[in-house]
């Protein structure tokens, strides 16, 4: 099949795809140079970072088939993937959960003060007595959002001794049970910002989450508390964020996405010691790259095959 390649992958998938396949690679390139090397490609591989657009895709008349190298497709046009009929697929679980542990190393990051002991060590500092800390056993980790993502972060916490709460934008009675199983509580997202000494937060973007954690919501966190998002920029109002820990009301914050990503762009948490910013990197590990990739390899195989698709690679969460 003719594939083009528009975001990096493992280096050893491409080569396998190449293999079997005819491949283009057009990693980093803007919307005309894609639109140009997508004509008579018939698969596209994609991550976040790039956006496929209708127009791009209508570019593309022989495109039968999506492959989201990861889980999160806000930077699709569904609309027109749908109304085309092409098949898209997402290869969620490996990236899942290298997400899941990056929230937990910010979780730790943030109640020890790892930064801050880092930093002030290599200046001479030994502020020993100046950077107690907290435990997570015992606390309330809250989890907005428990899909692919939430759910194993969820997991990890029950594991540390965590009390887990969460929510879900459509609960039901049989959902409440099963996590209840996993020892995670279903409760609304008022109940979750009260609660928790740790809140994480694990949805789409889309537009009903757009600013969901706004002014509003972070008044109604607990005093306090620490806030992770590590779902995608734009799901926390920064500016109220700033302001939130500005005034002492949380006590700190993690975010590995931002309202704004891209070289020389900074975020305006940035002056703030208590906030943790990284480059959207909770997928980016070698493991689960390297499982991606295999999984995006397999399932353009099984498609030119003819074969059913693996079953990690799937539609839905």
């Amino acid at each position: 099949m003719r594939v083009l390649v528009a975001s990096s992958i493992a280096p050893e998938a491409i080569d396998r795809l190449r293999e079997r396949h005819d491949v283009l690679c057009a990693f980093n390139a803007k919307e005309d140079e894609l639109k140009v090397s997508i004509r008579d490609r018939e698969v596209l591989v994609f991550r976040s970072g790039v956006r496929i657009t209708a127009d791009l895709l209508a570019c593309a008349p022989d495109l039968k088939l999506l492959v989201r190298a990861g889980s999160g497709v806000d930077n699709l046009d569904l609309e027109y993937v749908d109304r085309q009929g092409i098949r898209l697929v997402r290869v969620p679980g490996p990236g899942a959960q290298a997400v899941a542990e990056m929230t937990f190393a910010l979780l730790l990051a943030l109640a020890r003060n790892v930064l801050q002991a880092d930093r002030l060590t290599r200046q001479g500092r030994w502020a020993k007595n100046e950077l107690t800390g907290y435990l997570l056993v015992g606390k309330v980790l809250g989890i907005v959002g428990l899909g692919s993502i939430g759910s194993r972060v969820g997991k990890l916490g029950v594991a540390w001794g965590m009390e887990v709460v969460g929510c879900v934008e459509r609960p039901s009675p049989a959902r409440a049970s099963r996590f209840q199983e996993k020892g995670v509580l279903l409760r609304d997202l008022d109940h979750v910002l009260r609660v928790s000494d740790f809140l994480s937060i694990h949805v789409p973007r889309k537009p009903s989450t757009m600013r969901l954690i706004d002014s509003s919501a972070l008044a109604r966190m607990k005093p306090g508390a620490f806030l992770v998002n590590i779902a995608r920029g734009g799901v926390v109002d920064e500016t109220a964020l700033r302001r939130a820990l500005e005034e002492g009301h949380l006590r700190g914050a993690a975010l590995d996405v931002h309202e704004t990503e891209g070289e020389g762009r900074v975020s305006p948490l940035a002056g703030l010691e208590n906030v943790i910013l990284t480059p959207h990197i909770g997928a980016g590990t070698f493991d689960s790259q390297r499982q991606i990739g295999e999984i995006v390899t397999d399932s353009i195989d099984s498609f030119a095959a003819g074969r059913a698709l693996p079953d990690a690679a799937s539609r839905q969460d």
